[in-house]
């Protein structure tokens, strides 16, 4: 392994160079355009998307879900903030694991990732089509999943301040839905339109236990998913690497508090919170039917609309961002085809990678628009894959601090990280089984691309890995 020196972090985030990449994207983003970023790829009222699906996994305790999946995403998010700090670059997990650890385990770590990163923006323009269908028949699913992609597309082209203007108009308009239902549903609970127990959200004694507790956190974790990609913007981030760990729990904790307060709501208006446990909510409509009671049918269509819109179009939108940073980050390193190191010389963004996302999104948004379990299997695949791949990433830490710089720092390299894979490690395990066949299938194929790499004599490698290590042990 190659000896590590400490590379200095100039204000401007400029040490791309000194990792052996040329800087090609960008430096115009600043912490309230990552913060914003982070907070509409999670999407505030992502949870009126996936509220029964959580209801009916944790026993009613959808508070407690969030509650949990918060908290194991702050784990997360600080080791993220360590490795950031090492090496700010974009790549997400797969340049942490794989400078932090080895270049082998970052490519298996980018290749689970993948698996999220690939399907993400799929699954949200199928289930902002199918909303979008059900409120407008005469349009077909794939006409509006095509339209989706299409404008989105077109915005992530022309630069990425282009993109962060317009998804700080979207987040206004996501926030100004959930102060409207949070509002109905405090008037309507206080006239009594509740029922059960005001903390039954949070602890219910009846159906608490803790293999329903985190099978349920698998589920919830999934409108958590895109606080990691505020650090695909490493490189297009102007204010330092310290402000990408920064921006990542900021935007974690929000979202958080936003989640929790919305499904707590929810939760204690369902008009059949038995039935709902019962059977389900195979159809998606558990949360607008509580927005029923609170507000009435004008409420319920307006937050069914808002999913629509957020879901198709601000969140998809910068999950295509995050997906095309790590497919030219992976290919600037001879681990994916060249063809996707293209970077825009008008726009400076990474045009053929956007592209291919693009395609990708609605090749895949078709087929499962087709399946009757589309949905379901999406959801699991990336949650599943991204849960991997963190687990990777507290181990980098571990390994990139403690064993290889021999850190001091316990608590921020070795306690912080050790728990946050114990708490995911627990989540894997009792995630959805059919999820975990299928995700390891990924890892074997993508062990399978991993040795034909070495066999044709491009084993991976990342540029500048005798310089691009900062040996941050505080």
């Amino acid at each position: 392994m190659s000896t590590t020196q400490r590379v200095p972090v100039p204000a401007d985030g400029a040490p791309v160079q000194g990792s052996g990449y040329r800087p090609e994207l960008r430096r115009t983003l600043g912490f309230r355009d990552l913060v914003v970023y982070g907070l509409v790829f999670m999407v505030p009222i992502a949870p009126m998307g996936i509220f029964g699906s959580v209801y009916a996994s944790s026993g009613g305790m959808v508070a407690l879900a969030y509650v949990v999946g918060m908290i194991a995403m702050l784990f997360t998010a600080a080791s993220y903030a360590q490795m950031v700090k090492a090496f700010p670059l974009a790549g997400s997990v797969y340049n942490y694991a794989g400078r932090g650890i080895a270049p082998p385990v970052g490519f298996l770590a980018g290749w689970a990732i993948l698996l999220d990163y690939l399907l993400v923006p799929s699954l949200l323009y199928l289930i902002a089509s199918v909303a979008m269908n059900a409120t407008v028949p005469a349009v077909p699913v794939w006409a509006w999943l095509i339209g989706f992609v299409a404008f989105n597309s077109f915005v992530n082209v022309r630069g990425i301040k282009m993109t962060a203007r317009f998804t700080m108009v979207m987040l206004a308009l996501e926030a100004v839905v959930l102060v409207i239902f949070l509002v109905a549903a405090g008037i309507a609970l206080l006239e009594g339109k509740g029922h059960g127990s005001v903390f039954a959200p949070l602890y219910n004694p009846a159906t608490f236990s803790a293999v329903v507790v985190f099978g349920s956190v698998s589920v919830a974790v999934l409108s958590f998913l895109g606080f990691d990609g505020i650090s695909m913007l490493a490189e297009e981030n102007r204010g330092g690497a310290g402000q990408i760990g920064k921006a990542m729990i900021a935007a974690l904790g929000l979202a958080g508090l936003l989640f929790i307060a919305q499904t707590w709501a929810a939760s204690l208006l369902v008009p059949d919170p038995a039935g709902l446990l019962a059977n389900g909510d195979p159809n998606g409509v558990a949360f607008y039917d509580a927005a029923a009671v609170a507000g009435g049918a004008w409420l319920k269509v307006l937050t069914a609309v808002a999913t629509a819109i957020a879901w198709g179009v601000a969140n998809s939108m910068v999950a295509q961002v995050a997906t095309s940073r790590l497919l030219f980050a992976m290919a600037r390193d001879r681990q994916l085809p060249k063809f996707l190191r293209k970077v825009s010389i008008k726009h400076g963004v990474p045009a053929n990678a956007i592209v291919l996302t693009a395609v990708l999104s609605v090749a895949i948004g078709l087929y499962m628009a087709w399946r009757s379990d589309g949905i379901e299997l999406l959801s699991s695949l990336i949650n599943f894959g991204a849960l991997c791949a963190f687990l990777v990433l507290h181990v980098a830490v571990v390994w990139h601090y403690m064993v290889r710089n021999k850190s001091r720092n316990l608590w921020a390299h070795l306690l912080l990280p050790a728990a946050g894979f114990a708490v995911l490690m627990y989540v894997v395990i009792n995630a959805n089984v059919a999820a975990q066949r299928l995700a390891l299938i990924w890892i074997v194929i993508g062990v399978l691309v991993l040795i034909g790499l070495y066999a044709a004599g491009r084993r991976p490698t990342l540029s500048g890995m005798s310089t691009s290590a900062s040996k941050e042990a505080a």
